[in-house]
């Protein structure tokens, strides 16, 4: 393989080299000439860019996260429009059908990921933490424009979508939920809270 080759934005190749084989193989499969290969680099980039391989898969998860962080704002701008079920139906399956069940399991089989993650964000899961706020700070916008009840838990209803969406998306390599079982999964949660008219 060519060494002296340019590559553009070497960090995002990595990462999305990463991404397709945490997708695709799973986290045992995650090494750093897996990546680098999938990337079409010499394993030498990464470790330019990086210190260690756990230091790649620190910015990596990191990273991703950012990413949580623009759909909150694009989910709680959607505050007031479609259906709020509709809404939630769409964030729910924009987050578990990317990296993001990969990289729970990602954490979960790395202590010294775990370990540099823990020194650098909040405490609880990388991205599902994330999410779970991203959907309170929405839930919490509904609120306010009375389309779900002023006294409901957006903490809890929060954590709950995303609990029962994690184990419905959970271990499907190839078949994700049907888009109605996602919408049936987040019309039961919030049934009892919900203040909009029906469709």
């Amino acid at each position: 393989m060519p060494t002296g080759v340019a590559i553009r934005d070497p960090r995002e190749q990595l990462f999305d080299a990463a991404e397709r084989i945490l997708l695709r193989d799973g986290p045992n499969a995650l090494t750093s000439r897996a990546v680098t290969t999938e990337a079409g680099c010499a394993k030498g980039v990464l470790h330019r860019h990086f210190a260690d391989f756990d230091a790649f898969l620190t910015e990596l998860v990191l990273d991703r996260i950012g990413r949580i962080d623009q759909q909150s704002t694009a989910l709680r701008e959607s505050a007031g429009t479609r259906t709020v079920a509709d809404n939630l139906t769409d964030a729910l399956t924009d987050i578990f059908e990317s990296v993001a069940v990969a990289i729970v399991s990602l954490v979960t089989f790395r202590d010294e990921l775990r370990t540099r993650l823990r020194q650098v964000r909040p405490p609880g899961v990388p991205l599902l933490t994330e999410a779970t706020a991203m959907l309170a700070t929405y839930l919490t916008a509904e609120r306010g424009l009375g389309r779900i009840a002023a006294d409901a838990d957006v903490d809890t209803l929060a954590l709950t979508l995303i609990g029962s969406g994690h184990l419905l998306f959970a271990d499907r390599k190839d078949t994700p939920p049907e888009p109605t079982a996602t919408h049936k999964l987040v019309t039961s949660v919030i049934a009892g809270v919900l203040r909009e008219p029906p469709r």
